[in-house]
């Protein structure tokens, strides 16, 4: 039986451009050192340290840790909201004291506009 070719993992270029955006380049750089780890894993040249990086990612514990952290942003997320409706409700309270006093005739004091 002929042996099946696998196709070669692609290199880097010699035309590769750095991106300028630090984050990009951040992103980019971690795409070629993916890209290694692969190469090397399917060449079965890989360090340890690269297989039981991709190994920990396959686990449960793992998975679930990432569920938490998904969890705990929303969480932030949520109370941050709730922030912001708090204050813009205490804005509509200070508002309508004001708008009863012009009502009542007692007009808005110069001190009372600083509190707001």
């Amino acid at each position: 039986m002929p042996k099946s070719k696998q196709k070669p993992v692609e290199t880097p270029s010699e035309e590769f451009v750095p991106e300028l955006d630090p984050e990009a380049r951040e992103a980019q750089m971690i795409n070629l050192a993916v890209r290694q780890a692969e190469k090397q894993l399917r060449e079965g040249t890989a360090p340890a340290q690269i297989v039981t990086h991709y190994l920990k990612l396959a686990t449960v514990r793992e998975r679930k840790e990432l569920e938490i952290l998904e969890q705990q942003a929303k969480l932030i997320a949520a109370k941050t909201e709730a922030l912001e409706s708090a204050k813009r409700i205490e804005e509509l309270y200070a508002q309508a004291i004001d708008a009863m006093k012009l009502y009542n005739g007692q007009g808005i004091d110069e001190d009372d506009e600083d509190v707001y």
